[in-house]
């Protein structure tokens, strides 16, 4: 099994290579005339950036010292996103490439095609008797004059030959849309989430409880690089809303208490009729889930371990995120839903939408989610959908309803493209009012 596992990550690793040094090849071979500076900075780039990588990634898993996360994050992670609309670049540039060198064709063949215009005739002058001009002799020995000579030709200037002018145009163009399409997909992160606003009905809510708000917020990912500025954007951004209840709905955070307590300290300023409430999600188990469940209580905030609470016209149920299984400690839906009043409405948070069936199994009516992003990256998204029920937005499961938000932050790079951070307000609604 060992030797299968090696073997696997060879592969991997091969073709990674492979994929690299093809961008390479698009990027910096094909528009270089030869060896030089511009090659050999190219080529430092290439080999620099996936080693920042896997060192920002490993240094995250291995729990290095957190400043040096710091330091290797940005320009690691900021190039895993760079380098994947890269490829996506010079992969959409192999068919524009032949099209480019087709159009240059076609125009030098035109061009030589077309005839000189032929030389103006003027009418020539009458003649004139001319003088016999004087002549010297010359001396024996001396050198004749010489006539003077024509002004020597002058040639352009040497220009890239067609191939490297196409290679130029569209290796340049590949690599300016992925330099924009990160560069605003990281702004994008680094602004804040945006508000979305969704309307459930549940069929068993009563009049009472009609137009109840819970701002759901899933997926901060508070780290090595998004802190504590972020997570206070958070926070005021959830607290705009003025909602009756916050839900959390895992991925706080990627790390420790120690690295991380300070950036969360925002979190206690979230303010909702009904209070805040958490669920964990499969990074808190790879950060410290004791640790951090103790210390989003101490922020104000309340866990639902796999347990349940009566709000005003529905019950509030929380299940572990199934990455607690490998502790002891996964999601028990029995334990959180099996002696409620059937009678009444049940929203469950439970992180990842998979979770969706066993909530069926137990009769929930809506299910609030994350763990996806919406893909994050595109094309992410075909990709999440293969290993999710519902990649984002609401979604019907025979009775039960399950909602899953975008998130608000990013894994990895701090970058989203065509999967927009949001912070949710579910506004549920009664038939009977």
């Amino acid at each position: 099994m060992v030797i299968v596992f090696v073997l696997v990550g060879l592969l991997a690793l091969a073709a990674v290579a492979g994929l690299y040094w093809y961008v390479w090849r698009r990027l910096v071979r094909d528009t270089t005339s030869g060896p030089g500076l511009a090659r050999r900075a190219g080529t430092v780039v290439f080999v620099a950036g996936p080693v920042l990588m896997i060192a920002a990634v490993a240094a995250e898993r291995a729990g290095a010292p957190f400043r040096l996360q710091q330091v290797l994050a940005w320009p690691g992670f900021l190039w895993m996103a760079l380098s994947i609309y890269l490829l996506l670049g010079v992969v959409a540039g192999e068919v524009v490439r032949p099209l480019l060198r087709r159009v240059l064709e076609r125009r030098a063949a035109l061009s030589a095609a077309v005839p000189q215009s032929a030389p103006v005739r003027h009418p020539a002058p009458v003649p004139h008797p001319e003088p016999v001009p004087h002549t010297e002799p010359v001396p024996t020995g001396a050198a004749a004059p010489q006539e003077p000579s024509p002004a020597e030709p002058t040639w352009p200037v040497t220009t890239p030959s067609r191939r490297l002018f196409v290679s130029r145009a569209v290796g340049g163009a590949a690599a300016a849309v992925a330099l924009g399409t990160v560069g605003y997909g990281t702004y994008g992160v680094l602004r804040g989430p945006r508000v979305k606003r969704v309307t459930v009905p549940l069929a068993k809510l009563p009049r009472s409880a009609h137009g109840y708000r819970i701002a759901v917020v899933s997926d901060i990912h508070l780290g090595p690089t998004l802190g504590r500025d972020f997570c206070q954007r958070v926070v005021d951004t959830i607290n705009s809303t003025q909602p009756d209840l916050i839900a959390v709905v895992g991925d706080l955070v990627d790390g420790s208490v120690k690295d991380l307590g300070p950036a969360a300290a925002p979190l206690a300023r979230l303010r909702a009729r009904h209070g805040s409430y958490f669920v964990t999600g499969n990074h808190e188990y790879y950060s410290g889930a004791a640790q951090w469940v103790r210390e989003v209580r101490e922020l104000g905030l309340h866990p639902l371990e796999n347990a349940r609470t009566e709000m005003a016209g529905f019950d509030l149920a929380g299940v572990n995120d199934v990455a607690g299984e490998s502790e002891g400690h996964g999601p028990d839906f029995a334990r959180a839903l099996g002696d409620r009043d059937t009678a009444r409405a049940v929203v469950l948070l439970a992180h990842q939408p998979v979770q969706i069936h066993d909530a069926v199994k137990h009769g929930v009516d809506l299910q609030l989610s994350g763990h996806t992003h919406g893909g994050q990256l595109w094309p992410g998204n075909y990709l999440a959908e293969l290993a999710n029920p519902t990649v984002a937005g609401l979604e019907r499961y025979g009775d039960t309803q399950l909602y899953v938000s975008r998130g608000a932050g990013a894994w990895g790079p701090p970058t989203r493209v065509g999967a927009p951070s949001d912070i949710t307000v579910v506004e549920l609604a009664s038939p009977q009012a």
